[in-house]
């Protein structure tokens, strides 16, 4: 199991933790990471300045990828929804396919489909699966609750990103519990976070995250779990402002999932990059038990074995 990992640009920039954390994780699980030293930005910023530009740059990133036979997985979901769109107007549109390959000849590089782009949860859930998840794992937490925050581009449009279920989605929550942890129901769990217009009007930017940290909260949860780096940065970061400036009381500390579940495997805190988090999340760690204290020692019936009075 193998793939051509895409970090974008904001995870090295901004988010280094996302990328230690989910190549500790990976590394745990087996799956293999190349990094193709050429990859550029997936066009994402310039997609509503130059559309062709936009798609050029991810159609170049995509026959980088073809290129070596590898599928792409990417730890960002707007990477990931900027990639999943070219990828299906590279197929189903044959004169845009022509002009851009057109370009992408100067460099030797040509893309007709072929590779698949997954996240990082998609690789998670339906290539490693489940149970192999559980079967890494040393610990497991217990009367911990979690929001799980989706984020929009891995959700829409559906038939283009074919992640999961738009309106009613659960492989995140399946994620979540294998941890031990339960995922809470909160009516705004499929909202905006607010990045979108951060910078362009931070004033409703920050009511919408407040909206959505002050109803994850209202719904018992400890923390708030994220696998998307603007998401983040959006919980995490312009939390931690606008807590200082608005003087809120919610609070609800994000983490993103490769480091909740992390801590599960034995990686250590600062792999995991917990310390760069801006929110705390101190105290997540008092959650964890011993998994084997949570399997009953008792024989079970069909054994047929006693135990003394």
């Amino acid at each position: 199991m193998e793939f051509a990992l895409f970090l974008g640009c904001t995870i090295p920039a901004r988010l280094n933790q996302y990328e230690s954390s989910s190549r500790a994780v990976l590394g745990k699980l087996g799956v293999g990471i190349v990094d193709i030293r050429e990859f550029n930005c997936c066009g994402y910023p310039l997609r509503n300045i130059s559309f062709k530009t936009f798609v050029l740059s991810s159609a170049r990133n995509l026959a980088l990828a073809a290129k070596k036979n590898l599928n792409v997985m990417t730890p960002c979901k707007c990477c990931y929804g900027s990639l999943k769109k070219v990828d299906h107007l590279m197929k189903e549109n044959g004169s845009l396919r022509k002009e851009i390959n057109t370009t992408l000849e100067r460099e030797g590089l040509k893309y007709e489909g072929g590779i698949e782009v997954k996240h990082l949860l998609s690789v998670l859930y339906h290539e490693v699966g489940i149970e192999s998840i559980r079967e890494k794992m040393g610990k497991n937490y217990e009367g911990l609750k979690i929001a799980t925050h989706y984020g929009c581009h891995v959700l829409r449009p559906s038939k283009v990103v074919e992640f999961d279920d738009p309106v009613a989605p659960t492989i995140f929550d399946q994620l979540v519990e294998v941890t031990g942890a339960e995922s809470v129901d909160w009516a705004t769990k499929l909202d905006c976070c607010g990045a979108p217009v951060w910078g362009i009007n931070d004033e409703l930017s920050m009511d919408l995250t407040e909206r959505k940290l002050r109803d994850g909260s209202k719904s018992g949860a400890h923390y708030l779990c994220s696998a998307c780096p603007y998401c983040h940065v959006q919980f995490d970061t312009v939390q931690k402002s606008f807590l200082s400036q608005r003087g809120t009381e919610t609070r609800l500390p994000p983490i993103l999932y490769p480091q909740l579940l992390g801590l599960t495997m034995g990686i250590d805190g600062e792999t995991l990059g917990l310390e760069m988090n801006q929110v705390s999340i101190d105290g997540i760690e008092g959650f964890l038990s011993d998994k084997r204290l949570a399997v009953s020692d008792e024989p079970s019936a069909e054994s047929g074995e006693t135990t003394a009075d």
